[in-house]
């Protein structure tokens, strides 16, 4: 079982972890909305991706 030889300073171990921290989601303001939404992912609002209508939105019926 491999044993380190000498203790790790916090030092040494704040740099290792260094790139644990978390980070937020990325977020782009749409050009023709002006909507927020994630970098290369579908407007769901319009169904638009790369300026092509990709989905189509279904109404919502009413129920009484």
């Amino acid at each position: 079982m491999a044993v380190p030889k000498r203790k790790t300073t916090p030092s040494r171990r704040g740099m290792r972890r260094a790139h644990d921290f978390l980070t937020g989601p990325t977020v782009v303001e749409d050009k023709e909305t002006g909507e927020f939404r994630r970098p290369h992912h579908i407007d769901l609002k319009t169904g638009m991706y790369r300026g092509r209508q990709v989905l189509i939105r279904k109404e919502k019926t009413e129920q009484a």
